[in-house]
């Protein structure tokens, strides 16, 4: 074994190197990405991917065009000279094929389904609150309206006053010493509108 040689700065290691001498992680400085096996994909943009698959599967266009496939790879493998065949009669070729598109198919819908699921359920959270911001202003508006209600039920009106008047002349006039006053509201008045109250 090789003797281990010190120096002043730091400890020495078997090997002869200092831990000072070793890479140290800086933590001023961002760490070296790793290398990874799986490759990196954007999932915002897969899923908007997705969702333009899985619209065009749902409409007659596709299925029109992979109608039209599907009839001139059969025919093309029964109709063409033996050797320019590429699938012949039991087309496993085709059903591959067929199978292979079913299966990525199916996950790509379910993908765009699931994405369509998180849409609706922020969309009914965001009406959900809203609903809850118009309960409470309905219920706002309608106790104001209910002490606006009652808060004129209790302001006094001009026919009011004018009937509570008379009810006092007339006392008045009952205990009075038995000379009749004139009326202080004549009658030809108290039943039309006055214009100066206008």
């Amino acid at each position: 074994m090789a003797p281990e040689r010190e120096s002043g700065r730091g400890e020495r290691t078997p090997s002869g190197a200092t831990a000072s001498s070793r890479h140290r992680a800086r933590l001023d400085q961002p760490r070296t990405p790793r290398r990874r096996l799986l490759p990196e994909y954007d999932p915002e943009a897969f899923g908007r991917l997705s969702e333009r698959i899985a619209r065009f599967l749902g409409t007659g266009r596709f299925i029109v065009w992979m109608t039209i496939v599907i009839i001139v790879w059969v025919l093309w493998n029964i109709f063409a000279p033996t050797d320019l065949r590429f699938d012949h009669y039991p087309f496993i070729f085709l059903t591959l094929m067929l199978s292979l598109q079913a299966s990525y198919a199916a996950p790509l819908i379910l993908l765009a389904q699931n994405r369509q699921d998180d849409r609706d359920r922020v969309n009914l959270e965001q009406d959900r609150k809203q609903n809850e911001r118009s309960i409470a202003d309905t219920e706002y508006l309608t106790r104001e309206i209910a002490a606006l209600r009652i808060g004129l039920g209790e302001v006094a009106t001009r026919d009011w006053i004018r009937s509570e008047l008379q009810d006092m002349v007339k006392e008045l006039e009952e205990r009075g010493n038995g000379h009749r006053e004139p009326a202080v509201f004549p009658a030809e008045r108290s039943r039309g509108r006055d214009v100066d109250d206008r």
